[in-house]
């Protein structure tokens, strides 16, 4: 009998698919890097929500550094309802891996509503989004059927990322050096995943009774950090089920820290930039009233049994998220699992009877949502 996959699957299958992807990224990108070109666009709109839209908050500050232009993410409602003042030169594009999401459908419809190009990015091109879409993209996720998705957040982030670099390339807005460095760097990041993967195994076996033991966190960082920070802070609260929260580092000084006392878990998501002297300044903070405050960094001023490390040159650090992400997944899956609290709340039954927001399609693509 085939096992039933879990988180932990499709985390290990990762590495193979984001080296395949790079090894395709003419072909994976093709589409809208045409769509692109085809018109001299001046800022990207994306529309998505959850993991979909974290994923989108890792690639933004590369997309914005490659392609020179303002990005920005907005969600599916919040664009139905208010945000939607798309300029001609704007590109926008829906993004939901699963293809099935009620609210992503309806901004198709938005789309077109406002005589916009209809663009679905997803992770089944035979979803629901190809009776929706005007263009269907499938960016590269391969298989994934656990609901609390782990490879289609990378692959995202990653296709995003190429998309950045392809339509660069062609509008000669870097160079041949520049594009074959980063390149080479992303060829690494498969390598860099397993190696994550490992070390994080590690570190939970030597934090196991702190990580065992959360009961409100708090994970922060800046730039490609803080779209590490909202996929980590979704993961630890949808499945170990505790109150999880994402912040810009800075931002979480300005108030949410108020309430730290020693019960709270922290993670801190060094971007290896601008924000890292300051990043570890606020770990110290935060360390000085809880112990149960982490780092990625490879800063000595946070010990080891606090710290995951990154033994290998970071040329791009904007390409980070592509391997820090399976620290919270992994995190995320053995937590849930050592605690045996997959199962939800008896009361949580009925809570898709009232409000449910994938279409009927969800459970022949994810069967195990």
């Amino acid at each position: 009998m085939k096992n039933t996959p879990t988180m932990l699957t499709y985390i290990q299958e990762t590495p193979q698919q984001i080296s395949h992807n790079v090894a395709h990224a003419k072909e994976l990108t093709k589409k809208l890097v045409d769509i692109y070109l085809s018109k001299n666009y001046q800022s990207i709109w994306i529309i998505a929500c959850g993991s979909s839209s974290n994923g989108s908050q890792c690639a933004k500050p590369f997309m914005m550094k490659y392609l020179d232009c303002d990005v920005k993410i907005v969600s599916p409602s919040t664009f139905i309802y208010t945000e939607n003042k798309l300029k001609k030169d704007d590109l926008a594009f829906v993004v939901s891996q699963s293809g099935c999401s009620t609210n992503s459908i309806d901004a198709l419809k938005k789309l077109k509503e406002l005589g916009h190009l209809a663009i679905g990015l997803t992770g089944n091109i035979e979803s629901d989004f190809k009776d929706y879409a005007d263009v269907n993209i499938d960016y590269g996720v391969g298989e994934e059927t656990v609901g609390y998705v782990t490879k289609g957040v990378v692959t995202l982030a990653q296709f995003l990322m190429l998309f950045a670099l392809e339509a660069s390339l062609a509008k000669d807005k870097i160079s041949l050096e520049t594009y074959n460095s980063i390149i080479s760097e992303m060829n690494e990041a498969s390598k860099r995943h397993e190696i994550i993967q490992k070390e994080t195994w590690e570190f939970y076996q030597l934090n196991r009774r702190a990580l065992t033991s959360m009961t409100v966190s708090y994970t922060c960082g800046f730039m490609q950090g803080y779209g590490i920070a909202t996929e980590g802070a979704l993961k630890i609260g949808e499945t170990i089920q505790i109150p999880s929260f994402a912040y810009e580092a800075e931002e979480f000084i300005h108030g949410p820290n108020l309430q730290l006392t020693p019960n709270y878990t922290l993670y801190f998501i060094d971007d290896f930039s601008v924000g890292s002297e300051r990043l570890i300044e606020i770990y110290q903070a935060a360390h000085s009233v809880s112990d149960k405050v982490f780092a990625i960094t490879n800063n000595p001023i946070v010990d080891d049994q606090h710290a995951i490390r990154l033994p290998f040159e970071i040329n791009e650090p904007l390409l980070s998220p592509l391997y820090i992400l399976p620290f919270f997944q992994i995190i995320a899956h053995q937590v849930t699992t050592e605690l045996n609290k997959w199962d939800k709340h008896p009361m949580f039954e009925h809570f898709k009877d009232y409000a449910d927001s994938k279409t009927e399609t969800i459970k022949q693509v994810m069967p195990n949502l």
